[in-house]
């Protein structure tokens, strides 16, 4: 039971936030999109909240921590889907967001700390250099780019420049150890990985260095077609023209659009497919002639020609895309959920077929096209009309079948909700970073569990957590 008193003795100088109802907010990120997390997860919450303003208060808070045995959670602004930013043990949620300065910008690169919001971040770059940030989520506009990193895979821009984790994407880190005496450690090359997706657990972020891209004038564009396959073709001819710059290629499947994206709803036929693009201004006229000759193809909207009332009040096309999407869903439908998967490489849009033909309208599609390992494949995020856990574990069962990889949103561990297996190097850090284990505890099975086995339906479970 950590001894709240002490804590803010301790900590006396630095902003900390003990009334339960804010620390319980700040305790939670969008777990809620799963129905597994959310029965699992609806009760966690921190026992203290602690918004350092600098690193040397950041440094002060852990080793205050260390001492006294208490588990630190770092969270930005909380939009991630997977508890990552849940504290499973109680203890200190760090709030990182009040240490947001953009600290340097050249021509090409930027240094941040990590509660820059990354459309803050944008509207600096592009005003001093022209150059903007190369990947964003769907909630760029409140999103901070250190949550982002720690824990953030792939977005919008991933159609040109891959993933976080794509050498080159980030530059470098400055974070904190979790020791006696904390150090301030600086990754470069490789070793930003160790950081990367890390949901905090092999320490704190407080300094991002990344690169930036040349930015653009975007048009939000919808296409539609009454028939998905055909949509998603088209999808995948444009994601494969290099001259026809995008910055977002997202391919959903009807009713969806129509019944979800409600200020778009004018646009959309019932029984269309849309894909969602952002194009370049000068590539329009590319994307016209692309248009004439692809089957079914009807322009819906385009920004570019929007009344000054649509520019107002209408969502920008990255808030169709990415987990904007099931957002959208959900406030519609709230009995939906979704999934995160990876098709095969050998003819991938052939195994999307085959599983639109098996699911139908149990699994409405959507899919994001991103740059992986050099090639252009998509990424699908179908919906999933939820009954239970066992039918979604059938399903889930069926895609790997067909050699798809999952990247499961109902759990909350790191190696669940990627590749399903215990990373070596990580694991080494943590134990070097970490030595007690009280950085975000429970969401590294490897910590507790080295030799843990993966085929297992039930999962790992946080000791203490319910199981649904």
């Amino acid at each position: 039971m950590t001894d709240i008193s002490a804590l803010k003795a301790n900590l006396d100088g630095i902003k900390v936030e003990d009334d339960p109802r804010i620390v319980r907010k700040k305790s939670r990120d969008f777990f809620w999109y799963s129905p597994i997390l959310k029965e699992q997860l609806d009760g966690v919450t921190g026992d203290l909240l602690v918004s350092p303003k600098n690193v040397d208060e950041v440094i002060r808070v852990l080793k205050v921590c260390y001492a006294a045995d208490i588990p630190v959670t770092a969270r930005g602004a909380g939009t991630g889907n997977y508890g990552q930013a849940m504290p499973l043990s109680g203890g200190v949620v760090l709030d990182l967001s009040e240490m947001d300065a953009v600290k340097d910008i050249k021509p090409s690169v930027v240094v941040t700390e990590p509660g820059a919001v990354m459309a803050d971040i944008d509207a600096q770059t592009i005003s001093r250099t022209g150059h903007a940030l190369r990947i964003h989520p769907s909630t760029y506009r409140i999103a901070t780019i250190g949550g982002f990193l720690a824990g953030g895979a792939a977005g919008v821009g991933s159609v040109n420049w891959g993933g976080l984790r794509d050498l080159g994407n980030v530059i470098r880190l400055r974070m904190v150890t979790m020791e006696a005496e904390p150090q301030v450690l600086e990754l470069t090359g490789s070793d930003v990985q160790k950081a990367l997706h890390a949901y905090g657990t092999t320490g704190i972020i407080t300094e991002i260095e990344v690169p930036l891209t040349e930015a653009y004038d975007w048009i939000d564009v919808l296409v539609g077609f009454d028939d998905f396959i055909n949509a998603i073709r088209f999808s995948e001819e444009l994601a494969n023209m290099d001259g026809l710059l995008t910055k977002d290629i997202a391919t959903i499947e009807a009713p969806l659009p129509h019944d979800y994206f409600l200020r778009h709803k004018k646009f959309i036929r019932k029984e269309q497919s849309v894909v969602v693009l952002m194009v370049a201004a000068f590539a329009m006229g590319a994307l016209d002639g692309l248009l004439s000759r692809s089957p079914g193809a009807e322009m819906l909207y385009r920004s570019d020609r929007a009344t000054a009332e649509d520019i107002t009040h209408l969502p920008p096309a990255y808030e169709l895309t990415w987990n904007h999407t099931t957002l959208r869903g959900l406030s519609v439908d709230p009995s939906i959920t979704y999934l995160q998967v990876r098709y095969p490489d050998m003819n991938p849009l052939e195994t999307v077929g085959k599983l639109q033909s098996i699911y139908a309208e149990e699994l409405p599609g959507h899919l994001e096209f991103i740059r992986y390992n050099g090639r252009l494949v998509p990424i699908g995020l179908p919906f999933v009309r939820f009954t239970d856990k066992t039918r979604l574990d059938e399903i889930i069962k069926r895609h790997e079948a067909l050699g798809c990889t999952i990247f499961n949103p109902h759990r909350f561990t790191l190696e669940e909700g990627g590749m399903k297996q215990i990373d070596p190097v990580l694991l080494a850090f943590k134990r070097q970073t970490d030595p007690k284990g009280l950085l975000n505890p429970g969401k590294m099975i490897a910590w507790e569990h080295p030799d843990y086995k993966f085929d297992s339906d039930q999962g790992f479970l946080f000791p203490g957590l319910q199981r649904s």
